[in-house]
């Protein structure tokens, strides 16, 4: 069985190879009776400044070998842009 970091990174590079996008971070992990759920961020158009680029956070569901079951974009954003926490 892999762990949650290798799992995570298989998750990056499946994820760049379906969308050509350059992977910035893991933001977050977590595992459930469905499975991981596993949060990339990604850089959809690079810009200059850096600070303009247009990011996105794909939220993805793999099996405990790390196979991708799905993904969505559940955010677009600006690099520059502060996420506001939602109380």
């Amino acid at each position: 069985m892999k762990t949650g970091i290798q799992i995570a990174h298989l998750i990056k590079q499946q994820l760049v190879e379906l969308t050509h996008f350059k992977s910035d971070t893991i933001s977050a992990i977590s595992k459930d009776e469905q499975g991981w759920h596993i949060f990339v961020e990604m850089v959809e158009m690079k810009r200059i400044p850096e600070s303009s680029d247009m990011l996105a956070t794909y939220e993805t569901l793999a099996d405990d070998e790390g196979n991708m079951i799905s993904f969505h974009r559940v955010r677009r954003y600006l690099r520059q842009q502060i996420m506001q926490n939602e109380e």
